[in-house]
């Protein structure tokens, strides 16, 4: 028989415990608030559990696989030969599960730390300053005179293709006990993509379904040539203007061709990557009077919704999805709650995709400032002609900055070669430090490291290239 327990009452509460909601929780205990945090699963959101931190551990295991594989080929510039390797599949997932452990038991710690609760279940509000917790124990009652909503993001699915055995999400293919022989990709995005080159890598025959006329089409078609280039030669099939249909009743794929001809897919898995959708259901939005824009909850400068006290950050907010501004948004709301001046302000919000070759970007692209009335500067400064990237066979790609042609200011940087998500923090920094092309060329840049290429690409912007 569940026993009635005795009410909480805090100035903060924080539904979900994901990089936005903890870093929330954490600095506003640091700031001496009063925090609770709800949080249904463990500690670390979708991007420290089945997704940031899993993903890219696997995407480093499947490229240590493909390095040892290349060099038992024999052929390698090196002159290392070895033997042909195998792969346990279970153990590498078992040793991506130990570093989730270890980094949901450091974020415990540091909630600790700052004394802040951990309440775990599912939360709902009754209404705007009233929560119940379904816990493992029974109910709990939390009143706040904030709440912070941080209910995060979700894998879309498909009704013509539910997550159900071999059709599976992000979620399940990080878990999977062995590779699968044949693996369909619904979707030529950031995460198919990543995962299918490492499942390529492992030894998958991967084809990916995309229903628009080519990958990645968030990225302009110069970034993303280097990436095509590598699918081809990881024999990654892509179909682009191809849509899927659904199972038959042989339980094939079926897809549908710009020319609307239809065929049959044979997968041992089907991994459906088509976006995320904001979690707004099922913690009581429809007790609240909150402002939506599109499927996202509103939001002003400060995180502020539509309800006075309660405030909003991360995925559930809209785009970028990216936990990195779920951080900078709950960090920034933990410190207006504790009476501190803050808005958001931030100049760019860097993006990656981890696939191989990576691709970053900061700001505006070429085609973005032209669309917004610039009279821009572009310089692009090639691997091919850097000497680190060289020493690692990694001459594929380049840097690019974007400015404006009357004062220089920089406007965007964007780069596509191995390792480049490295240089994510030196492309933000510039642009939020309002660097011009001058300050970028004039900073002296260590030699030799494929950072250089940002220095040579400013160079270039001014027409002062040194090294093309």
């Amino acid at each position: 028989m569940e026993t009635a327990k005795k009410e909480i009452s805090c100035k903060l509460l924080v539904i979900g415990a994901g990089p936005g909601g903890y870093i929330c929780a954490i600095r506003a205990g640091q700031l001496g608030v009063d925090t609770v945090i709800v949080e249904a699963r463990k500690v670390g959101g979708t991007c420290l559990t089945v997704g940031c931190i899993p993903s890219k551990a696997l995407i480093h295991a499947a490229e240590e696989f493909e390095r040892v594989a290349h060099l038992a080929a024999g052929g390698n510039p090196f002159g290392i030969t070895t033997e042909l390797p195998t792969i346990d599949l279970s153990k590498t997932v078992q040793w991506k599960n130990d570093i989730v452990s270890r980094l949901n038991s450091g974020v415990a710690a540091l909630l600790k730390k700052s004394r802040v609760k951990i309440v775990t279940g599912r939360a709902h509000f009754l209404d705007g300053r009233t929560i119940q917790v379904e816990t493992d124990v029974g109910s709990q009652i939390i009143r706040a005179e904030t709440v912070v909503i941080a209910t995060g993001s979700a894998p879309v699915e498909l009704p013509f293709l539910p997550f159900d055995g071999d059709v599976i999400s992000s979620t399940e293919a990080l878990s999977l006990d062995e590779v699968p022989k044949k693996l369909a990709i619904i979707g030529g995005g950031y995460i198919g993509l990543e995962l299918g080159t490492a499942f390529a890598k492992l030894g998958s025959r991967v084809t990916v379904v995309e229903a628009a006329s080519r990958i990645l089409p968030q990225y302009d078609a110069e970034l993303t040539q280097p990436v095509a280039k590598r699918l081809k030669h990881l024999d990654i099939k892509v179909l682009t203007n191809t849509k899927a249909l659904g199972l038959n009743s042989a339980g094939k794929l079926m897809i549908d061709d710009s020319d609307g001809k239809q065929s049959q897919l044979a997968a041992d898995k089907i991994l459906v990557t088509v976006g995320r959708k904001p979690v707004t259901e099922g913690w009581g939005r429809e007790e609240l009077a909150l402002d939506m824009d599109g499927r996202f909850v509103r939001i002003d400068e400060k995180c502020q919704t539509s309800m006075r006290g309660i405030y909003a950050i991360g995925d559930v907010t809209g785009e970028p999805m990216l936990a990195h501004r779920a951080m900078a948004q709950g960090e920034m709301v933990a410190e207006i709650i504790a009476g501190h001046k803050r808005q958001w302000d931030k100049q760019a919000i860097p993006a990656v995709c981890f696939t191989d070759p990576e691709i970053v970007t900061v700001g505006l692209s070429p085609d973005e400032a032209r669309t917004a009335g610039r009279e821009i500067k572009v310089g692009t400064f090639p691997f091919a002609a850097n000497g680190r990237a060289m020493t690692k066979l990694a001459e594929d790609g380049f840097v690019r900055v974007v400015a404006r042609a009357d004062n220089h200011l920089v406007l965007g940087i964007q780069a596509v070669g191995a390792g480049v998500s490295e240089l994510s923090a030196a492309f933000g920094l510039a642009l939020e430090m309002g660097a011009r092309l001058e300050d970028i060329a004039g900073t002296i840049h260590a030699h030799p490291t494929q950072g250089e290429a940002l220095q040579e690409a400013a160079l270039k912007a001014l027409g002062k290239a040194l090294h093309i």
